[in-house]
This record gives C-alpha cells, sequence and structure tokens, in this order.
C-alpha cells in the first residue's frame, strides 16, 4: 500500500483554508480574529466552537475536541487519516495519484462498514439501471415522469426500480462476489426460517437514503401497483430497517445534497416525504430535507442547526400534517436555538401535489414570501380545538393562546397580536396586556424553583489568583479560557508550564534559551510535549500548530497542545516575561521539594529519627534560603 509522503501531505494541509473546509460542515461567523459557531461534535445553543484561521486549527471549549483540517474531516466524516488528506486535496483541487488513493480508501477502519456501503451503492445501481434501461422499468418510469420528474431528476436522486421478484437481488451480489454472510446485516434481505434470504424489497420504486458522505446506506420503497399485481396489503412505503449503517433516528433524506445550500441560505426545510423534498429541488428549494418516516429527532435537529440559523416546517396541508407541524415546533424550539417560520400548503396538499397543481414557481414563490411566525400558525391550530360560538370556549382560546405568546420575544410580535385578539374578542387591549404580563410573572417564578442541577456553564471559573513568592513581581499569570468542565482550577505552575509552551509555539527559537536554562517541567505531559516540539522543530526547522498535530499520535496529548495553542496572550513575549516563567517552575519545584522535606521531617520525629530529622531540617532551611532568591534567571 503506497503511503503519502509527508511532503505531500504538508502541501496539501498548507493550501487549505481549515474555514473553507469547516464552513461547508458548521455556520460560521467573525469573532475577532477567529471564527465561531455551533460545535458539530456535542449539542450546545451557544456557540463555543472556534476555528483560527491564522494557526489552521480548530477547538471546542465546550467539549475540549480540536485538530487541524485533516483532523476536522476525520471527525466528523468517520474517515481514516489518509482518506481526509485526500478528500482535501480534491477540495483545493490538488492533483493526487491514484496509488495514494487507493491507499485511503484501503485506511478505513471498519471492513464490515465498507462491506455493507457497497453493498448498498451496487444495489442503487441497479435498481436505477433497472429503471431507466429495461421494459421491467418501463411502467414505473412513466409514472414517475407524469409526476413531473424529470430524468435529470431521476438520475441526480439515483432513483430506482425493485421487479417483483424474490430472489433479483441475491442473484446480483452472487454474481459480483459478495460475501453472503453479510446479507443478513445488509437490511436488504429477509431471512426466512430455514436461513434462505429473500429481497426485502420487490415491485417498488426505490429512493436511496444516503449518509452525509453520500454514500447509500439505506432505501425507501414506495409500492407501484399494476394490474397484475395490485398489492392490496402491501404498505405503501418499506424503509430498510435499523442496521449498522442506517438509524432512522440519525438520518436525514437529502442532506449529503442539501447541506452546502441548506448553509449557503442559512436556511433548512424540513418535509414530511421524500417527493415532497425531490419536487422542491426541482422549484429551485435545494436547502430541503426529511425526516425518516418518524418524527424528527433531537438527533437530527443538532444534524441542521450547525449549518442554519433558521429551519422553514413545510409539512402537508392535512390534519396530520397539521398535528406534526405543531409536534415538530415543540421539539425545535425546546432543543435549538434555530428560528422556526411555518409554510401551509393550503387546500390540504402537501408540496409534492401543489407543485403538480399550481407549477414549480408558484411553489417557489410560496417557500420565499409565504412563511408566517409560529404564533400565528397557533392561532389557528388553537382556534381547531375551540367552539368560538361558545363563551367559555372563547376566553379558554385567549387564555391559551396569551400562554404561546409569553414564547414570542419580539415587542413588536407582541404588540400585533395582542390588538389583533383584542379587536376579534372586544376585549380591552390593556386588560390581554396585563394577563399576558402575570402569566410571564407566573412562568419565570415557575422556572426558578424547578430548576434543575447546574448546566456546566454554572460550574465555569477562574483559576484563582496564583500563590506569591517573595520578591516576584510578575503578574501575568492568568489562565486563558475557563474549563468548560466540572475540574479543578490549574496551579501557578501549571499555567507557567502551559504559557511557556504557548511561546514556544509562536516563537520557535526560544528553544534555545530554555535549553540553555536546562528547562525541566514539572509535569510529565507538558515535559512530554516539550520533547516532542523539540524533535519536531529540530527535524523540520520550522514550526506550525496544524502540522504538528499530524506529527502527534497521542490524542490526549493533541488535546493538551490545543488547549495551550487557544491561551490568551500578548502577541509577543518580553524578557521580563520569559525569566518570570521561569521563576514560577523553579520556585515551584523548590517548593514541592520543601513539601516533600517537611512531610519525610514529621515521619523521622514520629520513629524517634532524631538525627535524619535534624538533617532534614538543615535541608529545608537551605532549600528556603533559595526560594527567597531574587535573581534566579
Amino acid at each position: 500500500m503506497a503511503r503519502i509522503p509527508q511532503q505531500l501531505i504538508d502541501e496539501i494541509r498548507e493550501k487549505a483554508n481549515i474555514v473553507d473546509v469547516v464552513g461547508q460542515y458548521v455556520q460560521l461567523k467573525k469573532a475577532g480574529k477567529n471564527y465561531s459557531g455551533l460545535c458539530p461534535f456535542h449539542n450546545e445553543k451557544t456557540p463555543s466552537f472556534s476555528v483560527a484561521e491564522d494557526k489552521q486549527f480548530y477547538h471546542c471549549f465546550g467539549c475540549g475536541r480540536g485538530g487541524n483540517v485533516f483532523g476536522f474531516l476525520q471527525e466528523i466524516e468517520g474517515i481514516s487519516f489518509p482518506e481526509a488528506v485526500a478528500k482535501v486535496a480534491d477540495l483545493e483541487n490538488i492533483p493526487l495519484a491514484q496509488e495514494y488513493r487507493e491507499a485511503s480508501t484501503e485506511a478505513v477502519v471498519n471492513t464490515q462498514q465498507r462491506q455493507l456501503i457497497a453493498l448498498h451503492e451496487k444495489a442503487q445501481e441497479v435498481y436505477h439501471h433497472m429503471l431507466v434501461n429495461t421494459a421491467v422499468g418501463e411502467q414505473a418510469l412513466a409514472y414517475l415522469h407524469e409526476r413531473g420528474l424529470s430524468d435529470e431528476l431521476i438520475s441526480d436522486f439515483g432513483i430506482g426500480f425493485a421487479p417483483n421478484q424474490r430472489q433479483f437481488l441475491e442473484q446480483v451480489f452472487q454474481n459480483e462476489g459478495f460475501d453472503r454472510q453479510l446479507y443478513p446485516e445488509s437490511g436488504l434481505f429477509v431471512v426466512r426460517d430455514d436461513a434462505s434470504v429473500a429481497d426485502r424489497f420487490y415491485q417498488r420504486i426505490m429512493f436511496p437514503i444516503r449518509n452525509p458522505q453520500g454514500k447509500t446506506i439505506g432505501f425507501s420503497g414506495r409500492f407501484f401497483a399494476t394490474a397484475a399485481f395490485p398489492g392490496e396489503d402491501q404498505p405503501k412505503y418499506l424503509n430498510s430497517p435499523e442496521t449498522e449503517l442506517f438509524n432512522k433516528r440519525m438520518i436525514l433524506f437529502n442532506f449529503d445534497k442539501a447541506r452546502n445550500p441548506i448553509r449557503k441560505e442559512n436556511t433548512v426545510f424540513l418535509f414530511e416525504g421524500f417527493m415532497d423534498v425531490i419536487a422542491a429541488w426541482q422549484a429551485g428549494v435545494k436547502n430541503g430535507i426529511a425526516s425518516m418516516g418518524t418524527s424528527l429527532t433531537q438527533q437530527q435537529i443538532s444534524a441542521v442547526e450547525r449549518l442554519a440559523d433558521t429551519m422553514v416546517i413545510c409539512y402537508d396541508g392535512d390534519n396530520a400534517g397539521i398535528e406534526a407541524t405543531q409536534r415538530a415546533i415543540g421539539l425545535v424550539t425546546e432543543n435549538s436555538p434555530m428560528k422556526v417560520a411555518i409554510i401551509r400548503i393550503p387546500d390540504g396538499l402537501d408540496p409534492d401535489e401543489y407543485v403538480q397543481k399550481f407549477g414549480s414557481e408558484a411553489f417557489a414563490q410560496l417557500a420565499q414570501h409565504g412563511r408566517e411566525t409560529i404564533f400565528s400558525f397557533q392561532l389557528d391550530y388553537y382556534r381547531r380545538k375551540f367552539n368560538l360560538a361558545n363563551e367559555n370556549d372563547q376566553l379558554a382560546y385567549v387564555e391559551t393562546v396569551l400562554k404561546e405568546l409569553t414564547k414570542v420575544d419580539s415587542l413588536i410580535q407582541q404588540d400585533h397580536y395582542l390588538t389583533q385578539l383584542a379587536n376579534e374578542f372586544h376585549l380591552q387591549r390593556e386588560t390581554l396586556q396585563q394577563q399576558l404580563r402575570s402569566l410571564k410573572q407566573a412562568k419565570k417564578t415557575t422556572r426558578v424553583a424547578t430548576r434543575q442541577t447546574p448546566t456546566t456553564a454554572d460550574y465555569a471559573y477562574d483559576a484563582p489568583p496564583p500563590m506569591e513568592f517573595e520578591g516576584d513581581s510578575y503578574a501575568g499569570l492568568s489562565q486563558a479560557n475557563a474549563p468548560q468542565t466540572p475540574r479543578r482550577p490549574l496551579t501557578q505552575g501549571e499555567r507557567a508550564e502551559q504559557q511557556l509552551l504557548f511561546r514556544l509555539f509562536g516563537e520557535p527559537r526560544l528553544l534555545y534559551r530554555l535549553q540553555e536554562a536546562e528547562l525541566v517541567f514539572l509535569h510529565e505531559d507538558y515535559q512530554e510535549i516539550y520533547r516532542l516540539f523539540t524533535e519536531f522543530y529540530e527535524s523540520r526547522g520550522a514550526f506550525e500548530v496544524a502540522a504538528f498535530l499530524d506529527f502527534l499520535e497521542d490524542q490526549e496529548i493533541k488535546n493538551k497542545v490545543i488547549n495551550i495553542a487557544t491561551l490568551t496572550m500578548p502577541e509577543e513575549s518580553t524578557e521580563q516575561e520569559i525569566r518570570a516563567l521561569l521563576r514560577v517552575l523553579y520556585k515551584t519545584r523548590l517548593a514541592d521539594e520543601i513539601n516533600e522535606k517537611v512531610i519525610r521531617q514529621q515521619e523521622a520525629g514520629r520513629v524517634g529519627n532524631t538525627q535524619r530529622e535534624l538533617e532534614l531540617a538543615v535541608e529545608i532551611i537551605n532549600l528556603r534560603k533559595q526560594l527567597k532568591q531574587t535573581d534566579i534567571f
């Protein structure tokens, strides 16, 4: 297997801009000299994910993950290092020999997953061929054309047809030489009592489901009834079962294709069905996705909120779609900072039916200009629950929607809707305003009374002031970036170690100054980073954090390096600062030695070893004299 040369790896990393790469997965905003956004690796509502363009690495102050451009792709795509290098090369249009690409493909850790993906990719290829190139698929193809799908659209989405044969796919895989033991794990087959297998999908129009990397990992098959096979007992849609590849709670239909449009528009459209997504795509709304036949999940919300500020819910216009919209509103508002807008399809239609009836241009206009607020939707939603010809129901309705109005932050919107309610139900606007204030206060009181265990933000703290050493006047040893998880504060010595390494990263030639001082760190991890830095710098003659991260193997050491590199300090060091930091390490080591000898002295006194007790007393006195010296370094 050919290994990608280090020189080529360095070239690819240096030509890439990590902001551009990360920006394809995370919505980034300029924050000082860096960029920030919601972390793609854990759920959060306040951005703690930072990308340093000048240093070409990322770091999350919430979960602690960080790395360079290759590390980011490895984390988010679940790919190997060679694969990440190849992907960055493609993004930057850097030529990469086929032998290196083959090496990157072979480096996938989970061999079974790779084989299962190969099964699905072959199935998708064969199903598509059956639809567009065979007599067996003619009727299904004609049906899709009647639904308004062009050949280009069918090709873009890889739509296919599974013929009415239960051994069709099995025969294809057998001819391709696939491992039969993988069949039950793939979800593409049903295992019979006698251990034989049969195709799960037959007589169905097949919609491939892809992971965020665009690889087919499952299918949704729509039953295609014909005169010869009406299939009254068949479900309209049949999805792949849960497998090692396919988790319905995680996967979103079309997310692979919609990701860049979502990021570009800063908006995601949420549809109920695959055909709705495809119809919207054909109408020019390319930032549409759909959940997998189940209610929206928190994992799916987390996947899209990293790319968009706004979610537009565009479910079916029938009663079931309205109820599903209400549920989705609750899930999104409770679990995400995204703004939510609603599009209601008129006449009880679904988006696909609307496109067929009124055309793509009409749907594009509706998607752009037909959005309404959550509260506007809920005014009509709750109206359906009450008989407004009845006075008691009128009052109950007003009370209900006022409770919903407490969730509206905009004072302008509040004012608008209070006026609307007062006019419709002939109530005093001031009375409604007073009731709204009362509901807000009650809500606030309840929230305080039922407050849960403090969050990690409640535990964030600054390290206590450094202990004073006589003769030390350096006040720059502050802790940068308070920790995001409950943990002990850093000691003064640890902070000095971190800041010395930070200076070393930014001013590599400082190494010779530290070597002259015979620097030894207090803690093994920092001493190891210092050793690795020395090895890296002396072999390369230059230093970049992004390149150093590729050189490191231990993930814990990588995390410490990233934490150090994100410290906040003045741009350039001074001789006074370096001397002060070295002095802190020297005196901390002396203080630790004194403490150790005091403990041994006490132990000697306890066992009656007077001679040893006196010897240790003399040693302690001498060390304390050294500790008071001010002319060190």
